[in-house]
């Protein structure tokens, strides 16, 4: 295991969370890391959305590895969301993560949704956790299951059913996000790999989460999001002629220096 691998190993302390925010561009991935973020994560959505793109439709496997090599540079350790894998061949997700892994990146988020509602079954998408492992044993497979998302019966059977054969087939934690959070703390204690939240707003905060036992919090799509609306929210103001009551931008110079040196100021 590379010494970058081993480093974003070790930040995921059951107890002691990571706070992984997610990036879809340079400018926000360098924007995160200047304000001292170790880790960073893209989010699916963002990086669709922003390329023109549906999210989890199996779009973007160009885009990854595109925003892998433009942020290659960048003073942080990369995971990247894949969804699916962008195939059902355990192999060929396997042959993509080693290309993303030879670009720097040290983890990935690998879903078992699918664009029809369904969860993958659960032999494949264990097996696909194989597989990448086998090619790529350093980097930090993050499994996630949608069970709550898609409103799958009985979803907390589901996830723990679906954690054990990931934990078998080699994964290194599990993310579970729309789990409810009085059931955070029994997921923490019965996945059996550090287990990975989405934080929400209003929920619980990160040493509430830390006292579940939870090992690393994602905002997802949230920060994409939270731009987006600003942006929005402004140029309304500023048609409507009010104050838009927001935080103060970024400089100009502070934004462009983001492109022009290796290390973020």
């Amino acid at each position: 295991m590379s010494d970058r691998s081993a480093a974003f190993h070790a930040l995921h302390r059951p107890g002691r969370p990571l706070l992984l925010p997610n990036a879809w561009d340079h400018a926000s991935a360098a924007a995160l890391v200047a304000r001292g973020h170790p880790a960073i994560g893209t989010t699916s959505l963002g990086v669709a959305a922003a390329g023109g793109k549906p999210d989890a439709a199996g779009a973007t496997r160009a885009d990854n590895l595109d925003l892998a090599r433009r942020l290659r540079d960048l003073p942080v350790l990369l995971t990247v969301d894949i969804e699916d894998g962008f195939s059902d061949d355990p192999v060929a997700v396997a042959d993509y993560v080693a290309e993303l892994a030879a670009l720097g990146v040290v983890g990935v988020n690998l879903e078992d949704g699918r664009p029809d509602g369904s969860l993958a079954p659960v032999e494949l998408a264990a097996a696909k956790i194989a597989a990448v492992k086998a090619a790529v044993p350093g980097l930090f497979v993050n499994a996630r299951s949608d069970a709550w998302w898609l409103g799958i019966p009985e979803p907390l059977d589901e996830a723990l059913r679906r954690a054990a054969a990931w934990r078998a087939a080699g994964a290194d934690g599990c993310f579970l996000p729309g789990a409810p959070d009085d059931l955070v703390g029994r997921l923490a204690a019965e996945v059996g790999l550090p287990l990975n939240v989405l934080y929400r707003p209003g929920g619980p905060d990160l040493a509430a989460l830390g006292r579940l036992g939870v090992a690393r919090v994602s905002t997802g799509s949230l920060l994409f999001r939270a731009a987006l609306g600003a942006a929005v929210h402004l140029a309304d103001a500023v048609r409507a002629r009010l104050d838009p009551g927001l935080p103060a931008a970024p400089t100009y110079g502070w934004v462009q220096a983001l492109s022009m040196s290796k290390d973020a100021p």
